[in-house]
């Protein structure tokens, strides 16, 4: 019994096998209903992109919102055209772009969807609809793109566009294939991961006309798309749109921070654009057209522009000398013009006095005695070290390095220190005579607008500021905030030092910005002449307001327009006014701004 086991286990084997191959000959040979339903149908993957959030500003109202566009797709072993002039006239391409598209296509898969053409609009898909159950392997893939209600804040809140080939290689999630569309730019790229959203796919069943049979085991398989997160952003619509109206026609920034939380109100590059041109089909037309005006409406100067910041830099000097006691309220110096140039007015002065009428020779005798500290008997030496010990102290003011705003490509600017100087002129072969206009300012000192709009904040803020950004919520939900926007930064520089200072770029206004003054509103101010070798000054403005309960911290730079006095002060003050009071009182100063003649 036990030596037959073997053999019933063979049999039994043997049989099943046999079962198998009949029915899989069945199947195969005399049964063709399979090959007929294969013939008939195929499944059809299909990415349910999801809708991009949205964002808003900083009082709920809508900033950019989703528009539908449709890209059609192409299946290169199924797609079949008959009469290739109808074709081509009914969807609106050449033959050229349909060779190469159905070749790209065919290289990339034969058997999967890829692009054919992109951003269909709504109209032009309404017109071809009823035509694509004509030409197998084409069907409808549903997107969306931007829009933007009000077309501002174009370099703020960046655009989006087709991912690149280099973006593709350097994408760890996987989340992207080609044909993607990501954000390039301004906080659309900064907060891709929350604005995406998450990818569906669904399977359908469709015949070899590309006509929709229903899905897959109905549905089984598929996965809803889940919009992406929506964005408060802390820009004030009303603020942007004005501040954009009065720089109209100018080249410069303006940038508004409300100090206590460092929260962006207002981030103007101008000249700017209209946000909608950058958007659908037109998009790699309008951006090669962009690109090329010697304007560079595309360049985001609020953080990719540096400057020299001018005499605006002499509060930080002050600051500093205050806090090493080097200088207090009462140190006195000349206004020797013999120094450095100077415009009229009394002299001597103390620190009030130089900040109050920017004194540039006061400055270049309190930043000797801040650099030259006698640490060293070697008069080289002793200005190299007392420089670095220097350059420690201003980049806690946010300078020389990036602050860390919610946006790519954000500049550092420059805070020289000895190996700068060691590398054009030699160790040991340049002292204080060398770096004297750092004094005021100039020279080498290099700093973005926004890094001058944190200054600002500071010196409303008394010593602290919250690194600048654009973002002030996530749905709703503040606790999603990165840590480090809501991270208090010291500089470094007792709070009491500031209420001299503060009173002083009070009373600065009545000496070198009148237009700048308010009746009912104090500001505290401090003016610049950015000197440009290259044709007019730039003119250069930071305030705070009101001065002792700030809510608004400014900086204004435009560049060619002379005097800091006259363009950034007058621009500042109308933008402190619209936030402060929701109107303009003051229209012939308006008209003066819009007009823009401010060199004659």
């Amino acid at each position: 019994m036990n030596d037959q086991r073997p053999v019933v286990i063979i049999i039994f084997v043997f049989l099943i096998g046999l079962v198998l191959l009949t029915k899989l000959f069945m199947i195969q040979v005399m049964d063709d209903s399979f090959i007929k339903r294969a013939e008939r149908n195929a499944i059809q993957r299909v990415v349910d992109h999801p809708y991009r959030g949205l964002v808003y500003d900083r009082k709920g109202k809508l900033l950019v919102y989703n528009n539908p566009i449709f890209d059609l797709m192409i299946v290169p072993k199924e797609f079949q055209v008959g009469d290739t002039t109808r074709f081509l006239e009914l969807f609106g391409i050449t033959k050229e772009h349909l060779i190469e598209s159905y070749q790209a296509a065919r290289k990339y898969s034969a058997v999967k969807p890829s692009t054919f053409i992109k951003q269909i609009s709504t109209n032009d898909f309404a017109r071809i609809q009823d035509f694509l159950i004509d030409y197998p392997g084409l069907f409808i893939m549903t997107r969306s793109i931007r829009s933007y209600p009000n077309p501002i804040a174009s370099h703020a809140l960046g655009y989006i566009g087709e991912i690149s080939g280099r973006q593709l290689e350097r994408d760890s999630s996987g989340y992207y294939v080609q044909g993607d569309y990501v954000g390039l730019s301004g906080m659309e790229r900064f907060y891709e991961d929350e604005l995406r959203g998450k990818k569906g796919v669904k399977y359908k069943m469709v015949n070899v006309r590309g006509v929709d049979k229903g899905s897959f085991k109905e549905g089984e398989y598929d996965t809803a798309s889940v919009a992406g997160h929506n964005v408060n952003s802390s820009l004030d619509m009303e603020l942007q749109k004005y501040g954009e109206k009065l720089m109209m026609g100018k080249t410069g920034s303006v940038v508004a921070i409300e100090p206590k939380t460092g929260e962006i109100l207002s981030m103007i590059s101008a000249p700017f654009y209209d946000p909608n041109s950058l958007t659908g089909s037109e998009f790699g037309k309008s951006y090669t057209a962009l690109n090329a005006l010697e304007t560079k409406p595309l360049f985001n100067r609020p953080i990719m522009a540096t400057y020299p910041p001018g005499s605006i830099f002499k509060i930080v000097q002050s600051l500093i000398g205050l806090q090493e006691g080097i200088l207090t309220p009462e140190t006195t110096f000349a206004c020797n013009k013999s120094l450095v140039a100077c415009h009229n007015h009394p002299s001597p002065v103390n620190l009030f006095g130089a900040i109050r009428n920017s004194c540039n020779p006061y400055y270049h005798q309190a930043f000797r005695q801040i650099i030259n500290q006698e640490v060293s008997s070697n008069t080289f030496k002793d200005t190299e070290i007392g420089l670095n010990a220097w350059r420690e102290k201003v980049l806690k003011f946010g300078l020389g390095s990036p602050l860390g705003v919610d946006m790519p490509n954000e500049k550092k600017g420059l805070v020289p220190n000895s190996a700068y100087y060691d590398h054009y002129y030699g160790n040991g072969r340049w002292k204080y005579s060398t770096i004297y206009s750092l004094s005021i300012g100039q020279g080498e000192l290099l700093v973005t607008p926004l890094q001058m709009a944190n200054l600002a904040a500071i010196f409303a803020n008394k010593g602290y500021y919250y690194t600048p950004h654009l973002i002030r919520s996530i749905d709703g939900d503040k606790n999603q905030i990165p840590q480090e926007y809501l991270t208090k930064h010291e500089v470094g520089v007792d709070a009491h030092h500031f209420n001299m200072v503060q009173d002083a770029m009070a009373e600065a206004l009545y000496g070198t910005a009148t237009r700048a003054i308010m009746k009912d509103i104090q500001i505290a101010g401090k003016t610049g002449t950015a000197q440009n070798p290259h044709g007019e000054d730039h003119s250069v403005f930071i305030a705070f307001a009101p001065k002792d309960n700030p809510q608004i911290a400014i900086a204004v730079y435009v560049e060619n327009a002379g005097w800091g006095g006259r363009a950034a002060a007058s621009t500042a003050s109308l933008m402190i006014e619209k936030y402060l009071k929701d109107s303009i009182s003051r229209p012939a100063l308006e008209e003066y701004v819009l007009a823009g003649n401010f060199i004659y």
